[in-house]
């Protein structure tokens, strides 16, 4: 009997452990995902060769600083000259793809500066990273307009009421005769109303 019940209890704890898992690994295939790291990107990107950058050709004068290679890196070493987006889909692109990083390895200054070769990479990509780009753009522009909007009503509801209390904090402050004048002066604006009788 004690046997049976160790047995129920170390399957449930491996069922346990198998689930806890799968949830890292279904959350970095989701982050692969958002930033379109597919099995068809990866595929393509191993078909790059040396003379594949090498040869591609690219304007001098793009992307301004004419060639220049002085913009920061991150801890990656990855250019802060892309985009968030673009930045962290190179960072994981070079941690998934060993070819890729190879590749940067070999090119990277000899051949090419960062800046050229990373231009290069998302022009070669573009076909396969164009659409998951725009929803990333286009939900951090949802993001920003929600944030926004949720601002323009904390203040707004700030103001109200910091209105209120500036209206009761002058009302407590009147004088008995300041109160009657006041209530007289709003009597008039209604009409007189509060005075026909």
């Amino acid at each position: 009997m004690a046997f049976a019940s160790w047995f129920r209890r170390s399957l449930s704890k491996s069922d346990e452990k198998i689930q806890k898992a799968d949830l890292p690994e279904q959350s970095n295939q989701e982050e692969d995902e958002l930033l379109g790291v597919t099995d068809q990107l990866v595929d393509f990107i191993k078909s790059f060769t040396l003379d594949t950058f090498k040869s591609f050709p690219l304007q001098e004068d793009e992307g301004g600083n004419n060639g220049g290679d002085d913009s920061p890196t991150t801890s990656a070493n990855i250019r802060k000259d892309l985009s968030q987006w673009q930045e962290r889909h190179a960072t994981l692109v070079l941690s998934k793809v060993k070819e890729i990083s190879q590749l940067r390895y070999m090119l990277c200054p000899r051949h090419l500066k960062e800046r050229q070769f990373w231009r290069i990479y998302f022009r070669l990509v573009k076909s396969y990273v164009a659409e998951y780009e725009q929803q990333a753009i286009r939900v951090a522009k949802l993001k920003r307009m929600a944030m926004e909007n949720e601002k323009s009503l904390d203040t707004s509801t700030y103001e109200v009421e910091m209105a209120e209390a500036k209206q009761a904090t002058s009302a407590a402050s009147l004088t008995p005769m300041e109160h009657d004048l006041d209530s007289l002066d709003s009597g008039s604006r209604n009409g007189g109303a509060e005075f026909d009788e």
